[in-house]
């Protein structure tokens, strides 16, 4: 049997002062119901420090073939023009962030036949699906409330209508009594895989039609690299990460390259999601016992993603990031490939490019914000999956879901 995320993660949940943001100038009002939003106009202008360089992996597997993306984060910069004034943003400007109230967004797995329903009662949250249909040449609205769940769950429109219903959520929490109040105290968001871009487009990194446009053709391109290498991905259940990696790795010498797997969701302690060619999950799931896994569950998607199954869909992803207008987004958003937040629209650019064949950090992610301090979350968006991971990470943080 199969599972989406959301179906496992609820199984395995019921088993046994950031900085305010903090530039001198508002970059960008917080999402209105009209998403074509002006803001300051952006030059880049880089200057590289070999010494402060970090290493991002995408489709990195331990038994090489690993490509890596230089970063040098902490010394690109860029200008930012308002009006006469030009102030000078570098890749770091958040690195010190200190959380308090948190944003964090969906990803595949999450939808559900019916989202979209209470988003008809908010004249802003019903406005985007219309916006939405224009872009995507069908009614959206159609397949979120009716589904079927075949055409729901498929990568292509899954993505998108997570996409519109998670920011239709953010409309919802702004019509109610007090929820502007709590929008503007958010100083920190992210999501998780697909919910990076819905969070990008919340903090204003880019207008909610051109993510929508990205999301796209991001789920196009991961479907057509699924339908090119043939892939699955397998959740383990009840062992810690190095545990994981030893079975990745044990599965990994019995199947040749093609077909090798590697930790591709790190979500919180107990539950990663392994993915790979079909023989080298298969090699998992057998082994998966004798390395004392409480279970293993195959999930209902359409390849290996987050791995260089996926590498096709990078250069489609480049292409139309590169046309895509990308701001310094106005508080920080957290990246699902290093768990840190970027400034500079060049480095988004090539972040998410190398998303989708790189692991997802997750719980590092949610681990730093704890830390940090984090007082409050929201959910906003289907399901509750995300709800569930930082109450397995911790029981004390409170989250509440905003649905649409």
């Amino acid at each position: 049997m199969l599972f989406s995320y959301q179906s496992l993660l609820r199984r395995f949940n019921n088993s046994p002062r950031f900085l305010r943001p903090f530039s001198s100038f508002n970059l960008l009002p917080t999402m209105a119901s009209s998403s074509s939003l002006l803001l300051p106009s952006v030059s880049l202008n880089h200057s590289f420090d070999s010494r402060s360089s970090s290493s991002v992996c995408f489709g990195g597997f331990r038994h090489g073939g690993v490509r890596r993306l230089n970063l040098e984060k902490s010394r690109v910069s860029m200008s930012v023009s308002v009006g006469s004034n030009t102030v000078v943003v570098d890749d770091a400007l958040f690195a010190d962030y200190k959380p308090t109230n948190a944003f964090l967004f969906p990803g595949q797995g999450a939808q559900a036949v019916g989202m979209g329903q209470e988003a008809q009662k908010v004249p802003a949250a019903a406005q985007l699906y219309n916006k939405a249909n224009e872009i995507l040449g069908f009614d959206i609205l159609d397949v979120c409330i009716n589904g079927p769940k075949e055409k729901l769950d498929s990568t292509v429109l899954s993505q998108a209508t997570i996409y519109v219903t998670s920011l239709a959520a953010v409309e919802i929490l702004r019509a109610r009594d007090g929820g502007q109040h709590i929008i503007d105290s958010v100083d920190v968001t992210c999501g998780l895989s697909l919910g990076e871009y819905t969070a990008l487009a919340f903090a204003g990194a880019f207008s909610f039609e051109d993510g929508l446009k990205l999301v796209k053709l991001r789920g196009e391109a991961m479907q057509a690299a699924a339908d090119a290498a043939k892939g699955a991905m397998v959740s383990i259940i009840g062992l810690d990460s190095d545990k994981v990696q030893q079975l990745c790795d044990a599965a990994n010498e019995e199947v040749e390259e093609a077909e090798k797997v590697q930790i591709a969701n790190f979500l919180c302690t107990g539950n990663y999601a392994v993915s790979g060619g079909v023989k080298g999950i298969e090699a998992v799931e057998a082994k998966a016992k004798s390395f004392k896994a409480r279970m293993t569950v195959r999930l209902a998607v359409a390849g290996a993603f987050h791995t260089r199954f996926m590498n096709p869909a990078v250069s489609k992803l480049e292409s139309a990031l590169a046309d895509t207008q990308i701001r310094t987004p106005r508080i920080p958003v957290i990246s699902n490939v290093d768990a840190q937040p970027h400034a500079d629209p060049d480095t988004i650019r090539k972040i998410l490019a190398c998303q989708v064949t790189s692991p997802v950090q997750w719980e590092t992610t949610v681990k730093t914000l704890l830390s940090r301090g984090l007082e409050k979350s929201y959910e906003l968006g289907p399901g509750k999956v995300i709800a569930g991971i930082v109450k397995r990470m911790d029981k004390t943080s409170p989250i509440e879901n905003i649905g649409a």
